[in-house]
């Protein structure tokens, strides 16, 4: 996808080379969007949270990962979009369904059926005219126990917390800050080797962003850069590991539950937009 060019103002430049000399991380100017690219992005977005929408008002115990994908992939095509995850560095599917211990990049199959007290996160990614938007929430299947409940609860808290942390010149690792306060609280863990990243033009994009506190300082926000922030919660240890069968399920290493919740998010003039729920 072409990038459109995008003219700063010399107020935004001024601003800019200021926090430079504070020894700041300045984003390059490619990661600015155009107004023309925010309004496509928007437009992905919507459909990626029509997606969710749609498995929040179909999943259901008994029910396959590989039906929970056909419900993402029927309503994409339906919508005139692609599934971006399908064929990305050879992932099989259409989305990902991690269950319980599964961190993320759990692969829908066709004999894994949800079970009554599962937790699970439904991670769908939209491209919509080369557009690219990105999405993912928890279900709870049937009743569950209070450790999953909250965990589920609590890891929505984390990224609540975090968006509060968007707005213009604030700096990245607040949002890991943030996080980590929420998590800490509960006794939580946080994944580290895996993060939010820009998205829009592309799948995944410049900057990367942490979910915990690297205690120095990150890159700064500026408006109309879009980035996702989608923190891993694990309910023990912080260590992962990886699938060795199928090189894309990440799993907790003392196998206790994880959750996660995903928004696409612009920074306005002001503060931030969401642009996927």
């Amino acid at each position: 996808m072409k990038k459109d060019k995008v003219i700063l103002s010399e107020e935004l430049k001024a601003k800019i080379e200021k926090y430079r000399s504070m020894g700041y991380k300045i984003p390059k100017e490619s990661l600015i969007k155009s107004e023309r690219e925010i309004e496509m992005i928007r437009k992905s977005g919507l459909i990626n949270t029509g997606i969710l929408d749609h498995v929040a008002a179909n999943i259901k115990e008994g029910m396959t990962t590989f039906e929970v994908d056909e419900l993402v992939r029927k309503y994409t095509e339906d919508h005139g979009a692609v599934c971006a995850p399908k064929g990305y560095e050879g992932f099989p599917r259409y989305s990902c369904t991690s269950i319980n211990d599964e961190v993320c990049h759990g692969i829908p199959a066709r004999l894994r059926k949800l079970k009554k007290g599962d937790i699970v996160n439904v991670d769908v990614s939209t491209i919509l005219d080369g557009y690219f938007s990105d999405a993912s929430r928890m279900f709870i299947i049937g009743e569950t126990s209070e450790e999953r409940r909250l965990l589920v609860e609590r890891t929505k808290e984390c990224l609540d917390e975090a968006l509060k942390i968007v707005k213009p010149f604030a700096d990245t690792n607040e949002i890991g800050k943030a996080i980590t306060k929420v998590a800490r609280k509960y006794g939580y863990s946080i994944v580290e080797e895996l993060g939010g990243h820009g998205v829009g033009l592309e799948f995944h994009e410049d900057p990367f962003i942490y979910h915990y506190d690297r205690r120095k300082k990150g890159f700064l926000m500026l408006p109309g850069m879009v980035f996702t922030i989608e923190p891993m919660i694990n309910g023990g240890k912080k260590q992962i590991v990886m699938d060795n069968y199928n090189g894309w399920t990440i799993y907790t290493k003392d196998h206790s539950d994880s959750a996660q919740w995903e928004h696409t998010i612009l920074v306005t003039e002001d503060g931030y937009e969401i642009l996927t729920h």
